[in-house]
Formats: C-alpha cells, structure tokens, sequence
C-alpha cells in the first residue's frame, strides 16, 4: 500500500489553540488504522509550529479523508495542509 506524507502548517499565533486541541488529535491519529507515524515541526524556541504525519493508505483519496478528519485540522489550526505520495526505501518504520 502506498505511503503518503502530510505536512500541515500552523497559523501564526496559533500554539494556544494547538495545546487545546492536542489531546483530541492524538486520539484520533493513535486510534486510525492508517497512521503510521508523526510529530510537530518544532521553532527555534522548540515550541511546535506544524505536524509532519505518514500514512498509509490505498489511494490519495484516504490520506485525504485522514487528514480531514483530524481534530486539528478542524478546529482550524493549520494554515496549510500538503500531501504528496511518499516512497518508503530505506530505515526503520515503527
């Protein structure tokens, strides 16, 4: 099954809503059985300021469901959201 990566951008001034919202939003991407790994992007103050998320899905149009369902993406967090087939070759996948 094809990877795809999701990479997500916060609004400015966002972290406030990202806290509130973190709990909801690792539910929801722990519970999903096509999640297979991700984190936030981090600032130089190493406060998060984006998320980079791999998925695992048969086709774009599920990574895309995923990413619609997302709390964060919901609440309206993210400035952008960009997804592109990813190709796994090489390292250790959790």
């Amino acid at each position: 099954m094809p990877f795809f990566a999701v990479h997500c951008l916060d609004k400015p001034n966002s972290l406030e809503l990202r806290v509130a919202t973190r709990e909801k939003h690792l539910a929801y991407v722990t519970a999903h059985p096509g999640f297979r790994m991700g984190g936030p992007y981090l600032n130089d103050e190493g406060k998060p300021v984006g998320s980079l998320i791999f998925v695992e899905f048969e086709d774009e149009a599920g990574a895309r469901d995923f990413s619609a369902g997302d709390p964060y993406k919901q609440a309206g967090l993210f400035e952008t959201v960009e997804i592109r087939r990813w190709n796994y070759v090489a390292g250790k996948l959790p």
